[in-house]
């Protein structure tokens, strides 16, 4: 397999002044409901909505790659018709936007494990990531029955299996192609919503050097201006990579 994108462990990668990848943990639709007397699915359902303005967003701001935390492997102890709810809203989402998607050039990525669902959602995914393999334009990625610590294992499980003759001799460049997202770089910008600071086993891997964005405003209220406040912090951050403030060079923004 081919490694398309460096570690940030291995080497400093391009500084941008607007991330080419966004990873996002979609906090607080729940609350967002609760305050409003509704009952909790009310809040994904306008969280739905929220989504589909940060899609705008990031394609118009030149934003390459935006990673969804949509549902954690810790999600299924979640009430049961809270869940359920979620899987149905998660299929519809795949009948009523993939056709838009495609229709934009968007590229439509689903990571995690797949094993737990429906066979009609697996044929859903597949279908949909099949119909915008070739798209060139932002990759949406849904990270649906994720975690970050399933992913390192699975991808050492895959190593193993195609390389049984090494036992355990492998570097890290041999393991990043069989990560979930190895066909992105690591997320530059991560946001969570929601008021928690925490990154809750999303990307342990791919986030060792990303820069954290923390906010109170709950998910269904996170808006364009939102968004562009956390691009502004990320903009004001040195990136260092290990070097000191000296080795930095001018010419490369926001470093």
């Amino acid at each position: 397999m081919a490694l398309p994108f460096f570690s940030s462990t291995r080497s400093i990668p391009d500084i941008t002044a607007v991330p080419r990848h966004i990873a996002i943990i979609m906090d607080g639709n729940g609350r967002w409901a609760k305050q409003r007397f509704m009952p909790r699915v009310m809040g994904h359902q306008r969280g739905v909505e929220t989504v589909r303005e940060m899609v705008k967003a990031c394609r118009r701001m030149g934003v390459e790659y935006l990673t969804l935390f949509a549902f954690s492997s810790e999600n299924w102890r979640r009430p049961a018709d809270e869940v359920s709810f979620l899987m149905q809203l998660f299929m519809k989402m795949l009948e009523r936007e993939v056709a838009k998607l495609h229709e934009n050039d968007i590229r439509l990525k689903v990571i995690g494990d797949r094993s737990r669902f429906e066979a009609q959602l697996v044929q859903q995914i597949e279908a949909a990531e099949q119909l915008t393999a070739n798209n060139t334009g932002l990759t949406l990625t849904i990270a649906a029955n994720y975690g970050g610590r399933w992913d390192i294992m699975q991808a050492m499980h895959a190593l193993s299996q195609a390389h049984p003759e090494r036992v355990t001799a492998f570097g890290e460049e041999e393991l990043t192609p069989y990560l979930s997202m190895h066909y992105a770089p690591e997320p530059d910008l991560f946001i969570r919503t929601g008021g928690e600071q925490r990154i809750s086993n999303f990307l342990l891997w791919q986030l060792a050097y990303t820069e954290l964005y923390f906010t109170d405003t709950l998910w269904p209220a996170f808006d364009r201006a939102a968004l562009e406040a956390a691009i502004q912090s990320y903009q004001k951050r040195e990136r260092r990579f290990g070097r000191t403030s000296e080795q930095l060079t001018v010419d490369q923004p926001n470093a």
